[in-house]
């Protein structure tokens, strides 16, 4: 029986402690984590919403740049406006309901402007533009990248197309538009804090933001173009310092179907995980409360098991010395049955009955040696019974019997071994004096094993002796005294005796 341990409770609450801490920073943990990621993903949703709403512009402003050319173009190539230097008014019905940011221009292969809508303007040429060179060079369309108007300083970005006269480049048509149209959009969008709204050329060359950049920016190599739209034409991820202004921001970003653009709508992600350091901060808050709490519930634990502890070296005094009696209790009974073998010895004549009645009381004294050896008061290991009162029949009968054991591990209350042990005497007996012809060729199996039901087990003894016919078999007192047992065992048997014998006993150990 084990032992009580002075302090061992302490440990114990400290280890319980601990454990509880352990669950409760990993159950903290994996909140954090999944609230972490939540906030995220409901970010992530947000931009990505929002850079639909950039896309569909971004389609509508792409697809009005691309009418408008074209109309320019088949005006010019048409005719209808003659190539030569014109009049403002000359092509404001052709581009009427234009923005009233938006400026239209036809220019000629040489440089000189022939129409405009623009009425301040002035005298510039236009051929370094990359939008008039790549025209030049056989291009039909372009978009170009933001840029810095020549006439008034505005961020601009141009449409141009090119025309010809007799299957040669004449010129080129521009409509520009100011950076200034995206402001309603990022009004649309309204992501909070320090967001913006883009439009990026598919080689990385930025077209229009809102808020104004102060320059244009290549992002060819940045990872948007080197990773993220390479695997998918749509998606977010998080830049940890924006190339244009530094800016820790969740990024959607959405490749616009027919047109050079990818729309990109940057929430200021500080802003879109406020809700989660909200909630870690008053996680903290809890976390210390209960710290405060624990240790102070430890102090008093630890106070209360200080008493515990001496009340329980006492009950464990008291307790060393009653399992010390019982014991010694158990030891003179063992003592006195074997007086009462010494006197049966004395007062009958030796002989079969003598060693019978001497097996039986053997098989008594096995069931309290294994209890007071092992401490075991409420229930003993059966197939250790087993063993021993089958090797003290053995022992007391000779010969060369061999004893196969097959024996699952089960255990027998107290008040049941005793039952149990006369009875493996009383069949063991039987074959060892009835079975064999000859000893030497004898061979008895024992097995135990736990029957159809939990509380059941199913005990086999079997040999390979002569066998006999039970129904002329006469009982005698070790039959009756093997029946007594498996009425104390609430247990059936059946027996076999056409190849050898086999005794079968259901049996309730406990």
């Amino acid at each position: 029986m084990e032992r009580y341990a002075p302090g061992k409770a302490q440990k114990f609450v400290v280890m319980a402690i601990v454990v509880a801490w352990a669950g409760f920073i990993a159950l903290a943990s994996s909140w954090a984590f999944q609230s972490y990621h939540a906030t995220v993903k409901a970010a992530e949703d947000r931009v990505s919403t929002s850079s639909l709403v950039v896309a569909t512009h971004a389609k509508w402003i792409y697809e009005f740049g691309a009418q408008a050319t074209g109309r320019l173009v088949d005006l010019v190539e048409s005719g209808r406006a003659p190539l030569r230097v014109g009049a403002v008014q000359d092509i404001r019905g052709t581009l009427q309901g234009l923005p009233g940011t938006v400026q239209a221009y036809v220019v000629a292969a040489d440089g000189k402007t022939l129409y405009s809508t623009d009425p301040n303007l002035k005298p510039i040429d236009i051929r370094d533009r990359e939008y008039f060179k790549a025209l030049a060079a056989g291009r039909e369309d372009y978009v170009s990248s933001l840029l810095i108007s020549r006439l008034d300083g505005d961020q601009i970005f141009v449409f141009s197309r090119r025309f010809e006269e007799g299957g040669v480049f004449a010129g080129v048509v521009t409509v520009s538009l100011s950076t200034e149209l995206m402001k309603p959009i990022w009004e649309a969008v309204n992501l909070g804090g320090n967001f913006a709204v883009s439009f990026i050329r598919e080689d990385g060359q930025l077209v229009a933001r809102y808020p104004k950049p102060k320059a244009g920016l290549d992002m060819s190599d940045y990872v948007l173009f080197t990773d993220y739209l390479k695997n998918a034409p749509t998606g977010t991820y998080i830049a940890e310092a924006s190339p244009l202004d530094g800016v820790r921001r969740i990024v959607g970003y959405r490749q616009v179907e027919g047109t050079p653009f990818v729309a990109l709508a940057a929430a200021d992600l500080g802003l879109l995980m406020r809700p989660f350091w909200h909630n870690i901060a008053i996680l903290s808050v809890v976390t210390a409360l209960a710290c405060l709490g624990s240790f102070g519930a430890a102090l008093r634990i630890r106070s209360l098991l200080r008493i515990q502890d001496a009340q329980a070296a006492a009950l464990q005094t008291a307790l060393d010395k009653n399992e010390l009696l019982l014991r010694e209790i158990h030891h003179r009974v063992k003592n006195n049955l074997q007086s009462v073998m010494s006197l049966i010895r004395v007062h009958l004549k030796p002989g079969e009955q003598s060693q019978a009645l001497t097996d039986r009381i053997k098989a008594m004294v096995a069931v309290h040696e294994l209890i007071y050896q092992h401490d075991a008061y409420a229930a003993l290991d059966a197939a250790q019974l087993i063993r021993r009162v089958t090797e003290n029949v053995i022992g007391a009968y000779g010969g060369g019997v061999h004893v196969d054991f097959d024996l699952a591990p089960s255990s027998v209350s107290n008040d049941r071994a005793t039952a149990l042990a006369l009875l493996i005497n009383e069949v063991v007996s039987n074959s060892l004096k009835y079975a064999f012809e000859t000893p030497a060729s004898g061979r008895i199996e024992i097995s135990l094993r736990k029957g159809e039901t939990d509380d059941m087990s199913t005990l086999k003894i079997s040999d390979n002796g002569i066998g006999f016919d039970p129904a002329t078999a006469v009982k005698g007192t070790g039959t009756k005294l093997m029946e007594g047992s498996l009425r104390q065992l609430d247990g059936s048997y059946t027996l076999d005796g056409s190849d050898g014998t086999c005794f079968t006993a259901q049996l309730k150990l406990l």
